[in-house]
């Protein structure tokens, strides 16, 4: 018998799983145990001696971590500049962050770094939800449960121009001597399309097969007109809908659980707001782009 890994609530707290705590790092590469905190710096002996990947080149991708299990990832912390020059400001897009499970050749999950912790646009944002946190500042965070049952390895890649430097990241797990069977994998995907059409629905997610969990939808946009933007609908088509979904939401803003556009009126002006809660937010909002600033 073995405890539930997944069962990551405060009421779940005193539930002993067996999990055996482990962490992986640019210290400890391998998550070994007893062996964090062995390099030695200017400061002494087991002081930050190698607390981050120094360089990561343009074109070079850099393993973060190859686990092997079974197990489960429970918390990935990343941290990183997000620019290295004025005008080269798109680090956050610049870097692909994978995820491959089991020695799988295409991976489960890719994604922009930015794009994958909720900050679109290259740009850096606090978000205050159960599975994704990002704090002050650039501090990214994910608590989405990853599974394993052979390996797990997780990459980066710079498409950036220039040198990455000081990439910094921990991803904490669970050794575990088995999973349940029931035990599915950690899917995330990222898409674009430049400019949208009119009357032509935006596809977010398609031709997914098998049994499996929808997680949700981190959306960014540039509108390039200054009218409202958000009365599509969300549609899901399950097993077999053709012509209609089976579920059809009312507005964007609904599906993210806001209402009326985000906005209030206050002396005559509409206002955006912008907002977190455990699982939906809104909390990013520009009205002009400001990627590039000129002296």
């Amino acid at each position: 018998m073995f405890g539930n890994p997944f069962m990551t609530s405060f009421a779940a707290l005193p539930l002993i799983t067996g999990g055996q705590s482990r962490a992986v790092n640019a210290e400890n590469p391998k998550g070994e145990k007893g062996k964090g905190g062995m390099a030695a710096s200017g400061l002494g002996p087991s002081r930050k001696g190698s607390p981050c990947l120094g360089e990561i080149k343009p074109g070079e991708t850099a393993t973060l971590a190859e686990i092997d299990g079974p197990g489960v990832i429970q918390h990935v912390w990343i941290t990183v500049t997000e620019k290295t020059s004025e005008a080269d400001c798109f680090v956050l897009r610049d870097l692909v962050l994978r995820m491959y499970w089991d020695g799988e050749e295409s991976p489960s999950v890719e994604s922009p770094l930015g794009d994958f912790f909720c900050c679109g646009f290259g740009r850096g944002c606090v978000v205050n939800s159960m599975p994704i946190a990002v704090n002050p500042a650039r501090g990214f965070n994910s608590y989405f449960p990853m599974p394993f049952r052979k390996k797990a390895r997780i990459t980066i890649e710079n498409q950036h121009k220039n040198s990455v430097p000081a990439f910094f990241y921990q991803v904490d797990y669970c050794l575990y001597e088995e999973l349940p069977e029931n035990t599915g994998y950690f899917h995330a995907q990222w898409r674009r399309q430049r400019i949208t059409e009119k009357a032509k629905d935006y596809v977010v997610l398609d031709r997914v097969r098998g049994r499996g969990q929808y997680v949700g939808t981190y959306l960014a946009l540039t509108t390039l007109e200054r009218y409202w933007w958000g009365e599509g609908e969300m549609k899901f088509y399950l097993d077999g809908d053709k012509e209609y979904p089976t579920i059809c939401g009312t507005g964007t803003e609904d599906y993210f659980g806001g209402a009326w556009s985000f906005a209030s009126q206050e002396e005559g002006k509409t206002v955006e707001n912008t907002y977190c809660t455990p699982f939906l937010g809104y909390p990013y909002y520009a009205h002009h782009d400001n990627s590039v600033h000129n002296d």
